[in-house]
């Protein structure tokens, strides 16, 4: 695969998706001649209109907003690669999919692999560190065994799907010589995340924000290696230049393995708010199908050695980066960046329905009437 250029064209699936958006904003910096987005917009964190108007100018950016089938059904545009994100989401976002996962993403990954062969286009599948199901007390490397658990869940139907769909692009390298290279992202966070799917750095942000009690499931204790979503476009990008055909690579900060604890710690420093911490069980929030992932953090070695690639942004800045964002975001965006359940918490504040902060820890020391008061400011901004 030679490098994407000025004379490059890519299909980018899922571009207008947190990931994708940063996909697509470094593929338009770096000057790939023509990308075209195809985003049915179920899961996009930011308006469309926003989005772009945060983007370089680019005359060869164009997009369709439908799904992967309805644009492969109607269009047989040429493309030298694909770079495939279209995919539900999140640990909470998947739980509306439940028994439809499967297709869903096996049926789409199918037919661009079918596109893929057709033009001779290289083909970057986005997957899942959600494949390994917790690696080895935690640390997932790409010839680690992939673990099944015992209970049949919405999140392992995912798991799964993502599996199936990378074994079928494997196998179909194998037998007839499909340019695929598959990348399997871990705990990405930073600007334009929404905490609507389940992810936790959005989530921590806008509670910190408003003031609200930082929710942390369990103890705490669970480890994650966040990654900066710069880090992990630059990643995706370097697979599709230089990945060798039939290779998953792990993208994750193997530096950055944090407890969610500390990085709730960490929110609360950076943010300088006066909220607090309250441990609980996640069901509480998200229902009964709610499953919490293991501990899990990369083994990034192949996609150091093999792409030249080197994570360089620690939690801190995916932190800061992400509330740099959100703190400047119009009401409507903010409330979008939250998600619905955050809205639904401050709206319980409000009511006085909290029922029970046996839970909550004392804010940290230095918390300062800065905090308050821009914790109050956004409760005014937002509407319910």
């Amino acid at each position: 695969m030679a490098p994407l250029d000025e004379n490059s064209s890519v299909l980018l699936t899922g571009g207008f998706g947190f990931v994708g958006g940063h996909v697509l904003e470094q593929l338009l910096r770096e000057g790939v001649g023509r990308v075209h987005v195809v985003d049915d917009l179920s899961t996009n964190p930011v308006g469309v209109d926003v989005l772009l108007s945060e983007l370089p100018r680019a005359s060869g950016l164009t997009y369709d907003p439908i799904t992967v089938r309805e644009y492969l059904e109607e269009s047989n545009e040429r493309f030298d690669a694909v770079i495939h994100l279209a995919s539900v989401v999140g640990p909470a976002g998947v739980l509306q999919h439940g028994g439809r996962i499967v297709p869903s993403i096996v049926n789409d990954t199918s037919m661009l692999a079918d596109y893929a062969l057709e033009h001779r286009a290289r083909l970057v599948d986005v997957s899942t560190s959600e494949v390994y199901g917790g690696g080895r007390d935690g640390l997932c490397r790409e010839d680690d065994p992939k673990i099944v658990p015992a209970d049949t869940t919405y999140r392992l139907e995912y798991a799964v799907a993502k599996l199936a769909a990378e074994t079928s692009l494997i196998n179909l390298h194998a037998r007839t010589g499909l340019d695929v290279v598959i990348v399997r992202p871990f705990n990405v966070g930073g600007p334009r995340q929404s905490g609507e799917g389940g992810f936790v750095v959005p989530r921590f942000l806008a509670q910190a924000h408003l003031g609200l009690p930082l929710t942390i499931f369990g103890d705490g204790q669970a480890r994650r290696a966040f990654s900066h979503v710069k880090d992990v476009a630059d990643g995706v990008i370097r697979a599709a230049r230089y990945g060798t055909p039939g290779t998953a690579y792990n993208l994750g900060n193997h530096g950055n393995v944090v407890t969610v604890d500390e990085l709730a710690g960490c929110v609360i420093t950076v943010t300088e708010s006066a909220s607090r911490k309250q441990y609980i069980d996640p069901t509480q929030i998200y229902g009964p199908d709610f499953v919490e992932a293991n501990d899990k953090f990369p083994s990034a070695g192949r996609a150091i050695t093999g792409l030249g690639w080197t994570p360089q942004l620690n939690v801190e800045t995916v932190v800061r980066d992400a509330w740099a964002y959100m703190r400047k975001a119009s009401s409507e965006t903010f409330a979008r960046l939250a998600g619905r359940k955050i809205i639904e918490q401050l709206a319980e504040t409000r009511a006085g329905g909290v029922a029970s902060t046996d839970a909550v820890h004392e804010p940290p020391a230095g918390e300062t009437a800065l905090a308050k008061d821009r914790a109050a400011g956004c409760v005014r901004e937002i509407s319910i």
